[in-house]
């Protein structure tokens, strides 16, 4: 499954995976994309949800809360939300908010795939 969102792509590669792939600035304008791919994949069902921040350019505190409420529901759910690293600016943002630590993160999600 591929559907295409303002600045998002999602697709489906697994029957127990869904991966979120991210492209563009992740500002306040497309946290509400954001949030509504990420509800679809919190549906879908899957153990396991990726987010692919590799494709972003830019990160806000809005988009970074966002990944930081996901995380918070897929605790709940008892599935797992794993995160494609990004570039350095956006890993920068991480570290700086102290947040680098909370997240399961991964340098491909394709051999993430593969390994888990």
């Amino acid at each position: 499954m591929r559907s295409q969102h303002r600045a998002l792509q999602i697709d489906t590669f697994h029957s127990d995976a869904f991966v979120v792939q991210l492209r563009g600035e992740l500002d306040l304008a497309g946290c509400l994309d954001v949030e509504l791919a990420l509800e679809d994949a919190e549906r879908s069902g899957a153990e396991r949800v990726y987010l692919d921040i590799e494709g972003l350019t830019f990160l806000d505190s809005c988009g970074l809360a966002r990944l930081l409420a996901a995380r918070r529901r897929a605790r709940r759910a008892g599935h797992r939300l794993v995160l494609v690293r990004g570039p350095a600016a956006v890993q920068r943002l991480f570290a700086l908010s102290a947040v680098d630590e909370a997240f399961e993160m991964v340098s491909d999600v394709e051999l993430a795939l593969t390994r888990t």
